[in-house]
């Protein structure tokens, strides 16, 4: 019976950590926190060589896309887009997807990575897959 026990016990530790362990580095110390991705109506018009756009994720749960001069991006023309991403947190990454883009930094590195992308009409998603829930946003490609 007693080796019953102190296995439910380890095993309920070993619980514990590893879903404690999935949010280290907050400096919140109150749990989770709910990231709000801010948009306004900014709309670009993609060129030929390419419009920039920069995406950002951490050092905290933060995430967000925005044109070259700081405005969120809401929506988009359809074109070319260099993405620019800078990582700032190793325990997060910046994963862009839609129609016929899939590109996303690593998690476990931090620093800046750039990307070519083509976006056409539709509605393309941003988020940091290991906290998906919390640390997302989206735009819409029209024009």
């Amino acid at each position: 019976m007693t080796r019953v026990r102190i296995g439910v016990v380890v095993g309920l530790a070993v619980a514990a950590l590893a879903l404690a362990g999935c949010g280290g580095g907050d400096d919140n110390a109150s749990g989770t926190t709910e990231t709000e991705t801010t948009t306004t109506s900014t709309s670009q018009t993609g060129g030929d060589t390419g419009t920039v756009l920069k995406g950002s994720v951490g050092p905290g749960f933060e995430i967000s896309l925005s044109t070259a001069d700081g405005q969120s991006v809401e929506t988009l023309a359809p074109g070319n887009y260099k993405l620019e991403v800078d990582d700032q947190s190793d325990i997060h990454n910046f994963h862009l997807s839609g129609d016929g883009v899939e590109v996303s930094t690593d998690v476990g590195t931090t620093g800046t990575e750039s990307f070519d992308i083509t976006v056409t009409s539709g509605t393309y998603t941003f988020v940091c897959d290991p906290h998906s829930s919390t640390m997302h946003g989206s735009f819409e490609v029209s024009g």
